[in-house]
């Protein structure tokens, strides 16, 4: 599939076309490790009832085609439901995709593995990037860049991220909860029980996580927390693009706008993370129409539904946002603390440095010179935030791309980073 028109011209096309506006419940858990892959497809996206193991277990897997990957080798890939950590640190599942070329690696050491964190897709049950590649194409256009990874002979571990089972609603931009889920897709992949003809991955491997939008702001969480949640894992590098890393920032300038759908998406998922903060009595009619349209929407659908509202227009009492963020919780925490411990770039520092979020290897973040839905200041502030931390970064915002073609413009030098990266090249940022 090539890409010929940027979001813009998209959601304005999306405007016209209209959404559907039918609910979805809401969430549960899940449990237990399988014999084999032998799991049917309505299992993946079942949530059993309690979750038990360890972060990475397998719940279910099975056997899966990317149908909509083109240009793959010939490989093997599984859909797989997984033990994770949401942002609380309580113990949820989550779905994604796992695959592995079927040629031996005949590159140094043993296989490295790419942790793939999808770009925006919406929040309904269909949106999710495993159903995408395999069984349906909704909104999404990232797969044929993930044929470029495959194709280099490394594996692919991919998460959904939190939030695509059914009955559950994704937890949008809650890298808190997303780069865990990214994290433990790896340890899932070493996990999986069939034969593989490639030979089965190992735990020496090397990790580049990816990420952009959304996945930007994924991929940048898990590079925050993988020493201390994850530190087993060789991660070798981060290359995130795109990136709302402040999102009170990308709040206020979607707020009215014709991409306020982005926003409705993290609200809601913000609901469903965070149950305990006030948010249902707040609604009226319309916030509860609101509700289900994040619930059954993909992306095109979502930016529909929701161009050029804002976010009074949903409330009884059509509260704005900085009177949202003054609303307490349990214990006086207000909404505007839930959404400052989201923020990338704080509490980081160096491998030997003493902060909360240690980053020992190389980051390469960029943008679209065109950026239009992300404003310049949140992601240019993330790269510098990481710079005065002392974190080796790279930095280019020099592609002549807006957001949408931002994902392919830099998808060379994503590929060429990562393969620096796998076969320990120096690496020098620009900070």
């Amino acid at each position: 599939m090539k890409l010929r028109l940027s979001l813009t011209a998209m959601a304005a096309g999306a405007v016209m076309v209209g959404a559907s506006l039918t609910g979805v419940p809401a969430a549960s858990a899940a449990a237990a490790a399988p014999a084999g892959c032998t799991a049917s497809e309505a299992d993946i996206y079942k949530p059993p009832a309690a979750v038990t193991g360890n972060p990475g277990d397998i719940i279910a897997c099975r056997p899966t085609t990317l149908t909509y990957v083109p240009n793959a080798p010939q490989l093997h890939a599984w859909k797989v439901q997984y033990v994770t950590n949401d942002a609380k640190g309580a113990k949820v599942a989550a779905s994604g995709v796992v695959a592995i070329p079927d040629a031996a690696w005949t590159g140094g050491g043993v296989r490295p593995t790419v942790n793939y964190a999808p770009f925006t897709h919406g929040s309904g049950p269909q949106c999710s990037l495993s159903k995408q590649m395999t069984t349906g194409f909704n909104d999404q256009f990232e797969a044929p860049n993930l044929s470029g990874f495959l194709n280099k002979g490394w594996a692919l571990a991919a998460t959904d991220g939190i939030g695509y089972l059914d009955g559950q609603t994704h937890f949008y931009v809650n890298g808190q909860a997303n780069g865990r889920a990214a994290l433990d897709i790896v340890r899932a992949s070493r996990r999986i029980p069939d034969q593989v003809p490639g030979g089965a991955l190992s735990a020496a491997g090397k990790v580049g996580i990816h990420g952009y939008s959304e996945g930007g702001n994924t991929s940048l969480w898990a590079a925050q927390l993988a020493r201390s949640y994850a530190p087993e894992l060789k991660v070798v590098g981060v290359a995130s693009g795109g990136v709302p890393g402040d999102l009170k920032m990308v709040a206020k300038f979607l707020n009215g706008g014709p991409f306020a759908g982005f926003m409705a998406d993290a609200l809601v998922g913000f609901k469903f993370q965070y149950p305990e903060m006030p948010f249902d009595e707040l609604m009226n009619d319309a916030g509860r129409q609101a509700i289900k349209d994040v619930q059954t929407n993909c992306l095109f659908g979502t930016l529909a539904a929701f161009a050029f509202q804002k976010v009074e227009n949903f409330s009884a009492d059509k509260l704005t946002l900085e009177q949202i963020y003054q609303l307490k919780g349990p214990g006086g925490v207000t909404w505007g603390q839930v959404i400052d411990n989201l923020k990338l770039g704080v509490d980081i520092g160096p491998l030997w440095s003493f902060a909360k979020y240690r980053i020992g290897f190389p980051t390469f973040q960029y943008r679209g010179w065109l950026e239009e839905i992300i404003p310049h200041e949140t992601e240019d502030g993330t790269r510098a935030a990481y710079c005065k931390a002392g974190v080796n970064t790279l930095w280019n915002n020099t592609y002549a791309a807006d957001h949408a073609l931002g994902l392919w413009a830099a998808a060379g030098d994503v590929l060429n980073f990562l393969d620096d990266r796998f076969n320990d090249k120096p690496f020098k940022g620009n900070c």
